[in-house]
Parts: C-alpha cells; structure tokens; sequence
C-alpha cells in the first residue's frame, strides 16, 4: 500500500510550552520537503499548559506553513504507559517511516526527512545521532510495516531499548548522519521540570513481568523477533543467520552494540542469553 507521507513524527507531550514549540519548527524549518512529514501528537485532556500554548502559538504556525498535523487528546496514561501513546499515534497515522520524539527534542541537521529516505524499500531501524551516541536508536525510525505486522511497535514503555535490543538480534540497526539534542535536565541541565521528574520506569525488579529485563518481557522481545525475521525471510530474501544463530548460541546478538557503543554507556550491563530469552542481567 503507498502511504500519503514519507515520514510521521509521533510526538505525545505534557506541559511544554516554548520547548514543544521549538522541538517542532526544529522539525519543518530543517526539512527539504515539509509537506511530506506527518505530526502526529499526544495531549492528555488535563493538560491545559500544553494544550493551550499549542492552540494559540503552535497551531496558527503549522497552519500558515500548511504542514499536515493531528492532535489527539488522551486520559492521562502517564509516563509508564508512554508507548500507549505511541501505539495509538503510529495506528492513526500514514507514512512509510514512523519517527519517535520528544517534547524536549531540537533537530539540527538540514534535510534529514530526504537522508532517512535514502532508506526506502529498507527494513531497518535507524538511529539518530544523540545521547552521546548511545548504541540504542533513542529517537527509533521504523518502516510502517513494523506495526502493521506486528500491531504495534512496543508493547512496553521502554521502547527504544525494547526496538533496539530487537534490531541487534535481527542484525537490522542502522545509524544515519542525522544529529539531535535531547535537551533533557540530565543532558544538558535545562528543562528540570515536572514532566521531566514525573519519570517512573518499568526496570531495576527483574523478577516483576512488568519489568523491561524480565524473562518474561524478553520472550516476548524474542517473539516478536521470530515473526520479523519469518517476515524478512520470506519478504525481502533477507539472510537471516545472525538471527538463527543467536537462537542457537552461536552468536552473540550485541556483538555490534558493544562495537558502537563509543563512549561506553553500556558497561554497566552484562549482556547474555539465558533459558532460551535474551536479556539484560
């Protein structure tokens, strides 16, 4: 199926102003074909800061730019359920590439809509450059059939560690000359504000389901792999050994993390496959 967009941003945010509308323009000031991106945004129906600075600043700019963009309002869900949030942008929206990001994100490289798509016809996720070169793809770029084949692109929170730790496994991690400041209160020391604090994370109790590194989530990390690959296999002709062999513990599925891992930000964590499920212990 051709999609209306090449690119769809998938954008929930809560109690930004100024820095909403900054991580935005960011986006359609430094793209080559503005009108090619789809915003798609997340509100909570509480949050009358957000919602009212997008409806008198934000709004009448997208319009005068004629950029495409749905607002969607949601019940609080909160931090823990960030990736209902995207979930529902990602269903709702219509381009071949879906891009995560954050409120609290600033583009700064010219043209990247037209780099991100020198990877069409590609089943990859990409990864910007940001976080110091963090080896997961913090801001995760995947093709639209990513969710069509598998209804949704993460079933937990954390989902640039659950997709990263997929495209390892699957040998499908890409990254692309793209640069991106988070501008988080850890980073850089600016925005140390309520939306930053209010951070609950679903990790640190790994015998809890819920837990990112639980046997349980990792399985279903594991699942979700086995169905991507079947789908490369037989749609792409992809040679999925890397994968088959991980399965067979032949290979190491970080081997290529721990190569871009640069600047060492995951050496806190031992990474091994046990009963069956690939984790973080």
């Amino acid at each position: 199926m051709t999609s209306s967009y090449d690119i769809a941003v998938l954008l929930p945010t809560r109690g930004r102003d100024g820095m909403l509308e900054r991580s935005i323009k960011s986006l359609f000031d430094l793209a080559d074909d503005p009108k090619r991106i789809q915003l798609m945004l997340a509100f909570d129906k509480d949050d009358t800061l957000g919602i009212g600075h997008f409806v008198n600043h934000i709004q009448p700019w997208l319009d005068s730019t004629d950029a495409d963009y749905h607002a969607m309002e949601f019940e609080p869900l909160g931090y823990i359920r960030l990736n209902e949030y995207v979930n529902a942008l990602a269903a709702a929206s219509d381009a071949n590439w879906l891009v995560f990001w954050n409120d609290d994100a600033v583009m700064e490289t010219l043209g990247w809509d037209s780099i991100i798509n020198t990877h069409n016809q590609e089943f990859k996720l990409l990864a910007f450059h940001t976080h110091n070169d963090h080896p997961y793809s913090i801001f995760p770029i995947v093709p639209r059939e990513w969710f069509d084949l598998l209804g949704y692109l993460s079933p937990h929170q954390i989902s640039d560690a659950w997709l990263s730790q997929q495209a390892y496994m699957l040998d499908i991690w890409c990254r692309i000359p793209v640069h991106v400041l988070h501008d988080r209160h850890d980073l850089t020391g600016n925005n140390n504000d309520a939306t930053f604090q209010n951070r609950p994370m679903l990790e640190g109790n790994p015998l809890h389901p819920k837990d990112f590194h639980s046997v349980f989530q990792s399985n279903i990390r594991l699942a979700d792999c086995a169905k991507i690959a079947s789908y490369l296999r037989h749609k792409y002709g992809k040679d999925m050994s890397w994968f088959e062999n991980v399965l067979a513990g032949k290979q190491d599925p970080w081997e290529k993390l721990k190569i871009n891992d640069v600047n060492s930000q995951m050496k806190q964590f031992k990474l091994t496959i046990k009963d069956n499920a690939i984790r973080i212990d």
